[in-house]
């Protein structure tokens, strides 16, 4: 038989030979790192004999499936050590997930973090007897009875609601899971991971369920790899949004007030209105139009956007005066509205419109986490309506938007198109449309970009925009959607050239996103030392004595005329404690003010990282830091 490899090279071989002796032929290394390959196209464990011609790529670590893969391997392996220790444990599910894997299990005794070294020690164990995953194919109703004699329900449960009439599973030694596979050939593949903490979660996430103990992890093929990770973990820990919020007083989120509701504090508050104001004033100068929207709409007006069959569950509803009405999740309903309150002309488009909506949508309080997943938010949300002929230069025109705010932050970023789910609105000619006027767009601006499928809004398919932090993590917020379908549900039309009228296409962008995700993606990647611009508080003057406060009133003062932020400190503490206060709440400025510099009219100057800069006059001060103080502006190009 002739197996063909990735380059277009090809070598005969035995018909019953494996993979894994395939791989042993190609050399020592890919011997060492395949840990499955893809035939003809299906994902397969090395131990498959092959009996005819194939296409064969081997799968290491180097590949996202191969990372998949070798992760789903670890979660295995895990939960071998859980049934081994917790005798009567049920498993539930145990996929690999981004830079690691977890396992929900239903134990029969609460397990702390302190039980995960344990764990870790049985893990070792399984690991060094390299115990073979072996693959075997069973009819759905024996595979049923075989994990109802074990006693484990939920399988039984994922088993039922198949509808393949096969069920594959695997074994390790005397541990047996459901599972599509591949895996890597035996447990000792996994050469270096490590158990991070446990949670609770809701079997199939439906808090009606019962809740399970979750045990996260982590695996990576080289010991170095795990080290680096565990590093930026521990760096990630400090860079807590929430535990920033806290201690640099910027927000609170009070179980009395409600999960997922945001408290801003003064100086949260104030970070967020300088993004908001930056906003308005780069939008205003791109040509759109300022909208508002109301909060709520009544009820009919979700069903006829798609909304009520498509994205119910994840709205609330209220009831006025008999009528229901729906709390807003999204600002395109009122935009439209808002378009179709006159007669449209080819001349008038694209119109851009933009609104600061706050929206509200259900999130399960299992997956709130502080700013970055919340109930209630607000989006730099825009929707541009335009003709079939402008469409590439409206995309493309808010991929350079995006592409000009990012660089203001230092961020940079990744794109993907996310395609037709299977909820949907419209038709599949004007899906197919909307993805390649997005693939287009993408190509005309020589972006690279991955495919996403599956993933794309109920209404039309999407770019997505990942930004990488400064400590790599990856966050999703840009994103610009195609859609024909609601321009269609509501009517929407413009009179063309022709004189008859016409559908516009509606692109649905935000730029930041949620700008309470933004925030808390901001204070991660500045590790809440934000730059002077965006900082709640720029300059603090501190003083040494209760002689000096009155000048120190005068400098704040003075400061505040010129549009900085300024505070001041009097309190009768020592100046190095003071220093070390003012250090902690992040204050890119520091103004020391003692008698010398009362009589003088000089400021000593001192920075959040560069230290003591010396003593200069308050003007000299001011005309060499007003560039820091204030949001850049962004060149750029005309149209």
């Amino acid at each position: 038989m002739k197996i063909t490899f990735p380059d277009g090279s090809h070598k005969d071989y035995e018909a019953g030979t494996t993979l894994a002796q395939v791989a042993q032929s190609v050399g020592s290394r890919m011997a060492n790192e395949a840990l499955a390959a893809r035939v003809n196209g299906s994902l397969v464990d090395l131990d498959k004999s092959l009996t005819g011609d194939a296409q064969v790529t081997f799968l290491t670590f180097n590949d996202e499936l191969g990372k998949d893969i070798y992760r789903h391997s670890s979660s295995h392996v895990m939960a071998q050590a859980v049934k081994r220790l917790y005798p009567g444990t049920r498993l539930a599910i145990g996929p690999s997930i981004e830079d690691g894997f977890y396992y929900d299990f239903d134990i029969p005794e609460r397990i702390s973090e302190e039980d995960l070294e344990k764990i870790e020690k049985e893990m070792a164990g399984i690991i060094a007897e390299q115990i073979p995953f072996v693959r075997e194919e069973l009819p759905r109703e024996e595979a049923m009875e075989l994990f109802g004699k074990l006693g484990e329900d939920y399988k039984v449960e994922l088993i039922r609601d198949l509808e393949d009439e096969t069920v594959s599973v695997y074994r390790q030694g005397e541990f047996v899971d459901m599972c599509r596979g591949p895996h890597v050939p035996h447990t000792g593949y996994v050469k270096a991971f490590k158990l991070l903490h446990t949670a609770g979660a809701y079997w199939r996430g439906d808090e009606r369920n019962k809740m399970l103990q979750r045990l996260y992890g982590t695996s990576w093929f080289d010991r170095k790899d795990l080290k680096v990770y565990l590093n930026r973990l521990e760096e990630a820990r400090k860079r807590d949004h929430r535990k920033l919020g806290r201690e640099l007083d910027l927000f609170s989120i009070l179980e009395e007030a409600g999960p997922g509701l945001v408290i801003y504090h003064p100086r949260g508050a104030i970070i967020r209105t300088i993004l908001e104001d930056f906003e308005k004033k780069e939008h205003l100068r791109r040509g759109y139009q300022i909208v508002m929207g109301p909060q709520m709409l009544k009820a009919d007006l979700w069903k006829r956007s798609g909304h009520w069959d498509n994205y119910r569950e994840n709205m609330y509803f209220t009831e006025v005066e008999g009528a229901q009405y729906g709390i807003k999740p999204m600002n395109c309903v009122a935009h439209m509205l808002i378009y179709k309150s006159s007669i449209r002309s080819y001349r008038d488009l694209p119109l851009r419109y933009f609104e600061l909506g706050t929206v509200h949508r259900h999130e399960k309080s299992g997956v709130l986490h502080g700013l970055l997943r919340v109930r209630g938010f607000t989006q730099d949300d825009a929707h541009i309506l335009c003709t079939p002929e402008q469409l590439n230069s409206e995309i493309r025109g808010v991929i350079q938007f995006v592409r000009d705010v990012m660089d203001v932050f230092g961020f940079e970023y990744e794109m993907e198109i996310s395609t037709r789910p299977e909820k949907r609105i419209g038709s599949d000619e004007d899906w197919e449309r909307a993805t390649q006027a997005l693939m287009t767009a993408l190509d005309d601006e020589a972006i690279p970009y991955r495919i996403n499928e599956g993933d794309g809004a109920f209404y039309g398919p999407k770019i997505d925009v990942k930004l990488r932090d400064a400590i790599g993590r990856m966050w999703q917020c840009a994103t610009v959607q195609c859609d024909f379908a609601l321009p269609e549900r509501f009517e929407l039309e413009y009179v063309g050239t022709d004189g008859e009228r016409h559908r516009p296409i509606m692109l649905h962008r935000v730029i930041l996103g949620s700008i309470d995700r933004f925030l808390g993606v901001l204070i991660e990647h500045f590790a809440g030392a934000f730059p002077a611009w965006l900082a709640p508080v720029q300059v603090k003057i501190l003083t040494i004595t209760d002689r000096s406060a009155n000048y120190a009133r005068s400098v704040a003062e003075k400061l505040r005329v010129e549009g900085f932020r300024a505070e001041v400190d009097l309190r009768n503490e020592k100046i190095g404690y003071k220093i070390r206060e003012a250090r902690l709440e992040k204050v890119p400025y520091m103004l020391i003010i003692g008698d010398k510099e009362a009589d003088t009219g000089t400021v000593s100057v001192r920075h959040r990282e560069l230290g003591d800069r010396g003593s200069v006059s308050f003007d000299d001060f001011v005309a060499g830091v007003r560039g820091e103080m204030f949001p850049p502006v962004i060149k750029h190009k005309e149209g």
